[in-house]
């Protein structure tokens, strides 16, 4: 099933000051050199001792691409067949999701990232253009589905987005989501299009299921991903089994017990930058 392998690349040389970082601790190239496994190609959680992983991630508002800024991640190998494969650890600007868009036969588009050390995925959806026509496949459009855990219970609905004002920043908008992209399996990097098969092929099936493309797909043992099916659904942490709800996309398929979670995003000009409201989500692996 999977047509080639990827490798992570490398960490910017120390002359390439683009991250900076004041954590007495820990900084965030540390906390890469720890966390991308470039020989697997996953990411694994290396200890940090008491220090807790969250702690370690967030930046500051930089309208300029600082810490907030969404930074485009190419894997090696991927420079000549990703849409951005020339832009490595460039800003993301909202305006190439839109661009990229119209030369896809879905209207869809996404990429792979990193925001402050860690794995995200960026997906642009003609939410608002197809949202009022009827869900047919190839007409794609964000779909607010119930969420139910491992065993079957009901936890929740996408749908809280919009009437639950503690959610009130991860409301969608301008068509765009960004997902925090570590397999809730075992920890490895879901992407966009970096293989080909029938669940990353450019097209769009409702009622998120399975069958169809365009899912994000876990190279290392295929968990896949419906980034336009919105739920909320339940969380555990590895380490101390602690369990919390999240709003996130769904699992589709695959070993992954449930999906990811989502992060929150704004634009700065034509910036995506990402808001650390809901840290805690991103801790499973921790």
């Amino acid at each position: 099933m999977m047509a080639r392998r990827f490798r992570l690349r490398p960490l910017p040389s120390d002359d390439e000051n683009w991250w900076e970082d004041s954590n007495p601790a820990i900084d965030r190239r540390e906390f890469m050199r720890h966390s991308f496994n470039t020989a697997a190609g996953v990411i694994t959680m290396a200890s940090l001792g008491s220090i807790g992983f969250a702690s370690l991630l967030m930046g500051t508002a930089d309208s300029s691409g600082g810490d907030s800024a969404v930074r485009f991640w190419v894997p090696t190998g991927a420079e000549d067949s990703a849409w951005y494969g020339d832009r490595h650890l460039e800003p993301m600007n909202y305006s190439a999701f839109v661009d990229a868009a119209a030369n896809s036969g879905t209207g869809m588009s996404g990429a792979q990232g990193v925001w402050s050390g860690m794995p995200v995925n960026v997906v642009y959806v003609p939410h608002e253009e197809n949202v009022s026509k009827a869900a047919t496949t190839n007409v794609p459009r964000f779909q607010f589905m119930d969420g139910y855990n491992e065993s079957g219970k009901y936890i929740g609905s996408g749908y809280e987005l919009e009437e639950n004002p503690d959610y009130a920043s991860l409301s969608i908008h301008d068509n765009l989501i960004l997902i925090f992209s570590r397999c809730t399996h075992l920890c490895c990097i879901p992407g966009w299009q970096l293989v080909q098969n029938d669940f990353t092929n450019d097209q769009w099936t409702p009622g998120a299921v399975d069958a169809g493309g365009n899912k994000l797909f876990c190279i290392c043992h295929s968990s896949r991903f419906d980034p336009t099916a919105i739920e909320k659904n339940r969380s555990r942490n590895r380490s101390s089994g602690a369990e919390f709800d999240f709003v996130g996309i769904r699992r589709t398929g695959g070993p992954a017990p449930y999906g990811l979670p989502l992060i929150p995003w704004v634009k700065s000009g034509d910036i995506i930058e990402a808001l650390p409201d809901f840290i805690d989500w991103y801790t499973y692996c921790d």
